[in-house]
């Protein structure tokens, strides 16, 4: 295929769609990037024909499409969203001020993975294209409709520093946060990790896992071939247990993960636990290439360390040995630095159409950047682990 830096955007078709369905799904999944996994064909599918995502959910997908003689090269998938659940960067401050103010906060329009705080490329643009370009022709799509909807403003969640440079040319203003991820410093065993961290917590880390096997309780990872309508079952009734305790409703229905374990085996991982024949807990992960998405928790029994051990040691165990070099764990959680998480910077970016609202939100912006820098310098200067404050492995 040319190269778009010599062809000209005016030979290159711009659409818009509304379902995953009405794409060509090896088409979409060939300029998929190597390590996200929440774009592919099959895991919108799934949100999409289990209705997690639709017309009366918050989450209305469009699927803006560039083509080039017939074919896709790059795309990118947004919601047009009626409030702000499922996001993780949080804007009700903002939606109250709108409101304060007179004005309209929702609908607006957001480029992310529904109910997934994982960050990784979201404007899609074949490798063998130039991504400047395409990201252009997209960005510019987005605002028109955008515009023309008059939705209040655009939000792009969890993006690389790559797109962030991208959007800031077309005024988007910055927002940074931050989030714990693991990064796999050429470890070759789980001792190995250990041996990186300062004493206090290598002999902690060691305490807990030693805890949970003096109660004779079996870790188990299931992927691809191994997973079954059991594990589907019991999995289920642990996301259910989780969320009626902390939100009061799931974002996410069974017929989601029917489809997902149905479509998506070769991405999935379970790690799961069990007492004699009684599952206790478990958690659903997500994988691609280099990176490692630990997902969704659930238990029926509150073990004391059974989530360290099902959400983190086990799964650094399976990326050591996988040669994986992310694992994000999710969103906040300072447990995750204590225990061999480094803090780094997340990156959003948003749009709005009001000029008071764009110069007020840019000022907050401009000194929320400085605490978060500030956070994450502090944060890192104090890590358990050795090679990050140079001290000897």
């Amino acid at each position: 295929m040319k190269r778009l830096n010599t062809a000209p955007k005016n030979q290159l078709i711009c659409k818009i769609f509304d379902s995953i369905t009405k794409l060509n799904r090896d088409e979409y999944n060939h300029i998929q990037p190597p390590d996200n996994p929440f774009l592919e064909y099959e895991f919108l599918y799934a949100l999409e024909e289990s209705e997690s995502i639709g017309l009366g959910t918050g989450w209305d997908p469009r699927y803006i499409v560039l083509f080039d003689e017939g074919k896709i090269i790059a795309s990118l998938t947004f919601f047009i969203k009626t409030d702000s659940y499922g996001e993780y960067i949080f804007d009700w401050e903002w939606a109250r001020a709108y409101y304060d103010a007179g004005l309209s906060y929702y609908p607006k329009a957001v480029v992310g993975v529904p109910f997934t705080p994982t960050n990784g490329q979201k404007i899609i643009v074949d490798e063998s294209c130039d991504f400047d370009v395409c990201a252009s022709v997209l960005i510019e799509k987005l605002i028109e409709y955008s515009n023309s909807f008059s939705l209040s403003s655009i939000h792009f969640l969890f993006i690389t520093e790559r797109e962030k440079s991208v959007l800031e040319k077309f005024n988007f203003l910055v927002r940074l946060t931050h989030q714990y991820h693991w990064h796999n410093n050429d470890y070759k065993t789980f001792d190995d990790f250990l041996s990186d961290l300062r004493s206090g917590k290598r002999k902690q880390i060691r305490k807990e896992r030693k805890r949970i096997y003096e109660q004779n309780i079996k870790i188990e990872l299931i992927e691809n071939g191994a997973l079954t309508d059991e594990h589907l079952d019991v999995i289920w009734r642990f996301y259910i247990n989780t969320n009626s305790k902390k939100w009061g409703n799931a974002y996410l229905n069974k017929r989601f993960f029917d489809i997902i374990f149905d479509l998506y085996k070769e991405r999935t991982l379970l790690v799961m636990a069990k007492s004699d024949e009684t599952w206790l807990g478990g958690t659903i992960n997500f994988f691609k290439n280099k990176k490692l998405y630990g997902r969704y928790w659930g238990c029926e029994l509150e073990v004391e360390f059974l989530h360290f051990e099902c959400c983190y040691y086990k799964l650094i165990e399976f990326a050591i040995e996988n040669k994986i070099e992310i694992f994000e764990a999710g969103a906040q959680g300072e447990h995750k630095f204590l225990r061999g998480f480094s803090a780094v910077p997340i990156y959003s970016c948003h749009y709005f159409f009001n000029t008071g609202a764009y110069n007020s939100i840019s000022n907050f912006l401009e000194r929320e950047r400085i605490y978060y820098q500030n956070m994450i310098n502090s944060y890192n200067k104090k890590s358990p682990l050795k090679h990050l404050y140079g001290g000897k492995r």
